[in-house]
C-alpha cells in the first residue's frame, strides 16, 4: 500500500485498476432473528458459508486488480492519534455514547478498527443499563460488505454519501476518514452531510448510482436515494462543471418488494453495448418515470421525461443491447431471480463481469449473448482467464451472501479504472 492511488472512475465497465472491499466477518453473526429488520435484513447469514462464498469474489478480483480490505485501511488511519481522537468522537457524538470515548481512545489501533466495524457491547453499570434491552452500545455494521453503499467514485472524487438508514451511518463516517487519512488514495471529496445538515430529506446510496460515462450519471430514485439528494449532486456537479453538457438519468423505483432497494439491483452495465436489466420496470410500460436532466455550462438547461433508460442513452450515442434479467420466458422467473441479485453485475472490464451462479436462466441468456460461463474456482486455480475471452461472466456461489440483499456490484467500491 506504499503506492497511492488517485481516484478515477469515468465508466462502470473500463478495466479495474483498484476496489475497496470488506471481508464479511463478526459483525454480520452478531444479529439475531430479533433485530435483523433493524439492520435491514430480511433473514439472517451463516457465516461461515457467507464467508467461503465471499472468499470466491475475492480470490476472482485479486487475480486482475489491486484490492483494499477496509478493516486495513481504517486500522491504518487510527494509528494517527489525532486522527483516531477525531474519528471516535464523532461516531461517539453522533451515535450517542460520548461517555464511551475514553474506553475506545484506550484501545489500539487494531482492536479499535475491530470493534468499530464488529460492536462494542454496552456496560452494564447503572440501572437504565441493566433495564435496557439493548445489547450494543455501538450497532455492529451488519451491512458492510456491501461496500458499494456508503461511498462513490464519481470522477476523481469520492462522494461520502448521506445514508438512509441511521444505522448505516457509520460506514459513511468511516469511509470519509479512509479516504481522508489512510494514506491510499489521492481524490477530492464530496461530503453530502455538509449539505443542509439539517435536512433528513437528503439521502443517496451507491447503489443507486451509476457511471454510465463520464458525462452520464443513471441514478436510481426510490427508499434509499431521495429526489432533494439527487437535487443536492446535481447542485453540486452544476458547481464543479461549467463547461459543455452534462447529462442525469433518473428513474423511480418502487419502494416494494425490498430487492428493488437500489438502481443496480435492476440495471448494470456489461459491455461499451450490453447491459442486464430487469425488463418489467426498465423496458415495460408501468407508472415509474424516467427523467433526463441536462446540465448545460453548469446549469440545469432542461428537465423532461423519456420513455426509459435505454432510449435516452441510445439518443446521447449509447445504443445499448439489454439482456433480461430471469429470461424473457416467464415472469415468474424473471422475479425470482431479480430477487436474488440477478441483474446486479460488476465489471471487471468491458464485457468481462461477475455474478451469482444461482440465477441460471439469466446465464443462459449471456450465454445466448455470447458470454462464456466461467466458475470463480477455475480463474481462482488458473485453469481458465478471463483475458483469453471476448465476453465472460465469472460465477460465485451464492447461498448465503443473497440474503443480505445484494450481489457482486453491491460488493465492490471500485476506486480506478482506465479510461474507455
Amino acid at each position: 500500500m506504499d503506492n497511492i492511488l488517485k481516484l478515477n472512475i469515468q465508466s462502470e465497465i473500463g478495466q479495474l485498476e483498484g476496489v475497496i472491499l470488506h471481508s464479511p466477518g463478526a459483525e454480520v453473526e452478531n444479529m439475531t432473528p430479533g433485530n435483523a429488520q433493524r439492520a435491514l435484513y430480511s433473514d439472517i447469514l451463516n457465516l461461515s458459508i457467507a464467508q467461503n462464498e465471499y472468499v470466491q469474489l475475492l480470490g476472482v478480483l485479486g487475480k486482475y486488480t489491486r484490492t483494499y480490505q477496509v478493516m486495513d485501511l481504517l486500522e491504518r488511519y487510527l494509528r494517527d492519534y489525532r486522527q483516531k481522537e477525531v474519528l471516535v468522537g464523532r461516531i461517539c457524538i453522533a451515535e450517542h455514547v460520548t461517555d464511551y470515548f475514553d474506553d475506545l481512545m484506550a484501545m489500539d489501533s487494531a482492536t479499535l478498527a475491530k470493534s468499530l466495524i464488529e460492536g462494542v457491547p454496552a456496560k452494564i453499570n447503572s440501572l437504565t443499563a441493566y433495564l435496557n434491552d439493548e445489547y450494543y452500545a455501538l450497532y455492529p455494521l451488519y451491512n458492510f460488505y456491501f461496500t458499494r453503499d456508503a461511498s462513490v467514485t464519481i470522477g476523481n472524487n469520492a462522494l461520502i454519501c448521506r445514508m438512509a438508514n441511521r444505522v448505516r451511518m457509520r460506514e459513511s463516517i468511516i469511509m470519509e476518514a479512509i479516504f481522508k487519512g489512510s494514506g491510499a488514495f489521492d481524490c477530492g471529496i464530496i461530503n453530502a452531510y455538509d449539505f443542509n445538515p439539517g435536512n433528513e430529506q437528503i439521502y443517496m446510496e451507491g447503489g443507486d448510482i451509476l457511471i454510465a460515462r463520464d458525462d452520464i450519471l443513471l441514478i436510481g430514485n426510490g427508499v434509499r436515494t431521495s429526489t432533494h439528494g439527487i437535487d443536492m449532486l446535481v447542485n453540486r456537479l452544476c458547481k464543479e462543471n461549467h463547461k459543455g453538457k452534462k447529462h442525469i438519468i433518473v428513474q423511480q423505483l418502487p419502494s416494494q418488494p425490498e430487492s428493488f432497494i437500489h438502481l443496480d439491483m435492476v440495471f448494470t452495465m456489461l459491455d461499451r453495448d450490453k447491459c442486464m436489466v430487469y425488463e418489467p420496470l426498465i423496458l415495460a410500460d408501468n407508472q415509474y418515470q424516467t427523467v433526463h436532466i441536462t446540465i448545460d455550462n453548469g446549469k440545469v438547461s432542461n428537465i423532461k421525461s423519456v420513455p426509459n433508460i435505454l432510449d435516452a442513452l441510445k439518443k446521447l450515442g449509447m445504443d445499448l443491447k439489454p439482456i433480461a434479467c430471469g429470461g424473457r420466458e416467464d415472469i415468474w422467473t424473471q422475479e425470482r431471480e431479480q430477487w436474488h441479485s440477478g441483474a446486479n453485475f460488476f465489471a471487471i472490464a468491458p464485457g468481462k463481469v461477475l455474478s451469482y451462479a444461482r440465477n441460471v436462466y439469466t446465464l443462459n441468456e449471456l450465454n445466448n449473448a455470447g458470454f462464456e460461463v466461467i466458475p470463480a474456482w477455475d480463474i481462482i486455480n488458473g485453469v481458465k482467464d478471463a483475458n483469453d475471452y471476448n465476453n465472460c461472466v465469472i460465477t460465485i456461489e451464492g447461498s448465503e451472501l443473497p440474503r443480505g440483499g445484494g450481489g457482486a456490484r453491491c460488493m465492490t467500491m471500485p476506486v480506478s479504472r482506465k479510461p474507455l
